[in-house]
């Protein structure tokens, strides 16, 4: 356990052991009312919660934000405190109040209630916090680049299709003035490198062994050049031509343009196999333990990036496998970027190298990973790196 997340573990210990010893103290040693020690108890529990998160275990993570919203953290207090207060006092009818072990019990249960409800009530007030700052594009000074767009194409074991994909990327790019293509061969040892280069790739990024789909988009956007970076899966399950609507919202003004199948203007060319479906639905269920937007869909294959933040994002990823999206997702709460998720059109393939019963625990574990390592540094920005500041308007292009 690092060290920010045993502070968090502490603090929350302390908090709960104070409130259910001034709880009891209060009603057996000094007589008061459940009503009245319970009060007492939760007010000191919540003040000493405040002050100990905001000074001693707050960091960048946007879960533990609350600590800058005092008015909302008072909000949810007084509520979980009436709910704990409500909870003691019907429990102590039952129980009894005349002893410590039915106190202990019904203080329990009221905290545990409570607790419910401010984890309920803190996600509510943060995703208003969070997608407030996302929901508009954000106009920062043009970003540096040698072209106008790239696009990474993770490959593994494409031999046999990536030229193709190659071609037909670069024949629907031709309106963009064409583009950047950089392949990253994830180890396949199939010859896909050989045939990458061959059908004209500008870059060909070959990993020593297959790390994931996460650990070859990261290498392939660290190598780009482009203003905008964009990837998108070597099947071309989502046409190429969209990449173009991805690259004009970015250069409207929005930090990460995502594509979504969940989208209601979404077309299915080719519905993805019933249980993939599922698979992906359950795990965007499983992604709100991480994240605090409400995304339709984090794992879709066809995403887009300034250059400057594509290079922050992917430079702080720790994920190799498929969850690497979700972290990419945490970083722009994390840093707060503006991100507009876009309908795709999805030809869904049924050669895809994702292996649902295969990945599900490795997914599940980078999910554990990431809200880890978001109690650390790891995620962090120095002050050189730090973008620059949105602007209300477009910034002049020079």
């Amino acid at each position: 356990m690092n060290r920010r997340l045993a502070r968090f573990a502490c603090v929350g210990a302390l908090v709960t052991a104070l409130d259910v010893a001034v709880a009891v103290v209060g009603r057996l040693t000094l007589g008061l009312p459940v009503i009245a020690a319970d009060a007492v108890a939760i007010t000191l529990a919540a003040s000493l919660s405040w002050t100990a998160n905001r000074w001693f275990t707050f960091t960048n993570d946007p879960r533990v934000a609350w600590v800058q919203e005092p008015g909302s953290y008072v909000r949810v207090a007084v509520l979980a405190g009436t709910i704990d207060i409500v909870t003691m006092r019907t429990a102590v009818i039952f129980l009894g109040a005349d002893s410590v072990k039915p106190l202990v019990a019904a203080k329990v249960l009221g905290v545990g209630l409570a607790a419910v409800v401010r984890v309920v009530a803190y996600r509510a007030v943060l995703f208003r916090v969070v997608r407030a700052g996302q929901g508009r594009p954000a106009h920062r000074p043009p970003p540096r680049g040698e072209c106008r767009l790239t696009v990474v194409v993770p490959a593994y074991r494409e031999a046999d299709r990536i030229a193709g994909t190659v071609a037909r990327l670069r024949e629907a790019l031709v309106p963009a003035g064409g583009a950047e293509i950089v392949v990253v061969d994830d180890g396949s040892g199939d010859g896909t490198s050989e045939q990458a280069w061959a059908a004209g790739a500008d870059q060909v990024v070959t990993q020593p062994a297959n790390a994931g789909k996460g650990a070859a988009v990261r290498a392939g956007v660290l190598a780009s050049r482009g203003r905008t970076v964009a990837f998108t899966d070597a099947d071309l399950s989502y046409p190429p031509g969209q990449v173009l609507r991805l690259l004009a919202a970015v250069e409207d003004g929005w930090d990460m343009v995502v594509g979504s199948r969940r989208h209601v203007d979404t077309t299915t060319l080719v519905r993805a196999r019933r249980l993939r479906d599922v698979g992906g639905r359950v795990f965007n269920l499983l992604t709100l333990a991480v994240l605090l937007g409400q995304y339709r869909d984090t794992q879709c294959g066809l995403k887009a990036f300034r250059s400057d933040v594509a290079h922050l994002l992917f430079s702080r990823c720790r994920i190799d496998g498929f969850a690497f999206d979700v972290e990419l997702f945490h970083l722009a709460e994390r840093h707060r970027l503006t991100l507009l998720e876009v309908p795709v059109e999805l030809a869904s393939s049924h050669t895809s190298t994702v292996r649902l019963a295969r990945h599900a625990a490795e997914m599940a574990r980078d999910l554990v990973r990431i809200r880890a390592t978001a109690f650390t540094d790891a995620y962090d920005v120095p002050d050189d790196e730090v973008l620059p500041p949105p602007s209300p308007t477009r910034p002049a292009i020079e």
